[in-house]
């Protein structure tokens, strides 16, 4: 079965960074696609950021770029989101997605209901 792990959350002081990790297994190939999304106490859920796992593609939602990074590490299959200059509004749950029927990032951007496939979640909280 396809299973996703978000790990790496925890406390951090604002204006710090902090990586996440999402680790993959499962897929039969490299032909998919991992998106990271967030959800904050009391708002909806939030898609950040795509990867390609077949070709290396990423995809950004307007409000994500700049301070959110993705990027893959193929030898552990494991991709990670590096946040940057940490607010008290980034605090969060953040969520690592997966979709194999398609590869590509300009498929699916950030869309929730592109990814059939979600891992637990890692809670970030950013004391002021």
């Amino acid at each position: 079965d396809v299973q996703l792990q978000a790990s790496g959350g925890g406390v951090v002081q604002a204006g710090g960074s902090l990586r996440l990790s999402c680790a993959a297994s499962g897929f039969r190939s490299n032909n998919y696609a991992i998106a990271w999304f967030r959800q904050a106490p009391g708002k909806g859920r939030e898609g950040i950021t795509c990867i390609s796992k077949l070709d290396g593609g990423t995809a950004y939602a307007d409000s994500m770029k700049g301070r959110f990074t993705v990027s893959s590490d193929n030898a552990k299959n494991t991709v990670y989101l590096r946040i940057d200059s940490l607010k008290p509004e980034d605090t969060a749950a953040y969520f690592c997605a997966a979709d194999n029927s398609q590869p590509g990032c300009l498929f699916h951007g950030v869309s929730a209901d592109k990814y059939p496939y979600w891992g637990q979640g890692t809670l970030v909280t950013v004391s002021s």
